[in-house]
């Protein structure tokens, strides 16, 4: 009995100091981020979409699993198979003269990380470009690619529009080696106590509430809502606000996803900004437990077609395994759901095309799916 006490003490005495080393790390780490306060505080609290402490979707979305549920997916992501590519993916990183037209380019990186040339402005959607898609660096690892990103291409960026504040999306590293090179920040409300931290400079930050717009040197950015949620850390879910994002020239028109679960919100966009040029839509680490936070690619269709758009780049795959189905299985399942030919744009990462021509639609994946 005395020796069963003693273990039990010394499980206790384990359980709390791992507890409080988390606590610790969570606390002190600056990949976390920082917690918004003062001026910035009180605008979020002033948001439509501010409730009771947290931001709120415009519809119910229920984020919650049951215990069982939660060891199901567990043993999914133990046992699921092709999840990860078994070879580096290929890329196209070769030097790149800027355009001379006004042409809208593009040049997508893997996940959600897009670099938009629009009418000579260059400006970085989500740029996570970092290794690993998490706070610690051995877990959600980047799938290998044949070469690496050159974080030194990333100069002269006019603008960044962060979606929201989750690791795949908003990544410590990359900021910090951007920074220097980034005229301006757009991000949701509160998503700047983060940047500032990080040392970003307030000036180069502007928060936006779902439809608000400002416009800079001939581009506008709207944020626009999105059915998702954040949070960095183990007590700030929904802390900050999520969106996504419609870009304009005088020209040309882009709408960004973010994540986000189907809705009556893209038919909403649609009629109050469509039709756009290109949609950047999110179509990977999808699941029925959480399709109300991340939409299946059928969906995607769907909601690109209420969006009213012309080209469909779909992104939020080809860079990490956040989600238990194989890694090619939502590009594959988007291109069998589109049943009224939208053009969908596959391009190889790293590769700048420009929108207006006919989009790059090889199946550069096929060859590296094992049989």
């Amino acid at each position: 009995m005395k020796f069963l006490t003693k273990v039990l003490k010394y499980l206790l005495v384990l359980v709390v100091v791992l507890v409080a080393g988390i606590a610790i790390f969570v606390n002190t780490a600056p990949q976390f981020g920082a917690a918004a306060e003062g001026t910035r505080l009180a605008r979020m609290k002033a948001s439509p979409e501010y409730r009771e402490g947290a931001f709120v979707n415009l519809i119910p979305t229920s984020m919650d699993m049951s215990a069982g549920q939660v060891g199901e997916t567990l043993e999914e992501f133990i046992t699921a198979k092709n999840t990860r590519p078994d070879q580096p993916l290929p890329v196209d990183f070769a030097d790149k003269v800027p355009p001379s037209d006004s042409l809208l380019h593009i040049t997508w990186f893997g996940h959600s990380a897009v670099l938009l040339e629009l009418e000579g402005k260059r400006i970085l959607l989500d740029p996570m470009l970092g290794p690993a898609a998490s706070p610690v660096p051995f877990f959600a690892q980047r799938f290998a690619y044949r070469a690496p990103i050159d974080m030194a291409q990333f100069t002269n960026i006019d603008a960044v529009v962060i979606s929201h504040d989750h690791y795949d999306h908003l990544d410590y590293g990359s900021i910090q080696k951007l920074d220097a090179q980034v005229g301006h920040f757009y991000v949701p409300l509160g998503v700047g106590a983060h940047l500032e931290r990080w040392g970003v400079d307030s000036t180069k930050i502007t928060e936006l509430d779902w439809w608000q717009s400002v416009e800079a040197e001939g581009i506008t950015f709207t944020a626009t809502p999105a059915r998702h949620f954040s949070g960095r850390g183990l007590t700030d879910r929904n802390s900050t606000l999520w969106a996504s994002w419609v870009v304009q020239g005088r020209k040309n028109k882009v709408y960004f996803s973010g994540d986000s679960g189907y809705g009556p919100h893209f038919k909403q966009i649609g009629a109050r900004y469509g039709p756009f040029d290109l949609a950047m839509m999110e179509c990977g680490q999808y699941n029925e437990k959480w399709k109300a936070i991340h939409m299946m690619p059928e969906q995607t269709m769907q909601a690109f077609l209420d969006l009213k758009g012309k080209v469909l780049l779909p992104i939020h795959w080809g860079a990490f395994n956040l989600a238990v189905h194989p890694w090619t299985e939502s590009v594959e399942r988007l291109n069998r759901a589109n049943r009224t030919n939208v053009f969908i744009a596959t391009p190889i990462i790293g590769t700048r095309y420009p929108v207006a021509t006919h989009p790059p639609t090889q199946r550069w994946w096929e060859p590296l799916v094992a049989e």
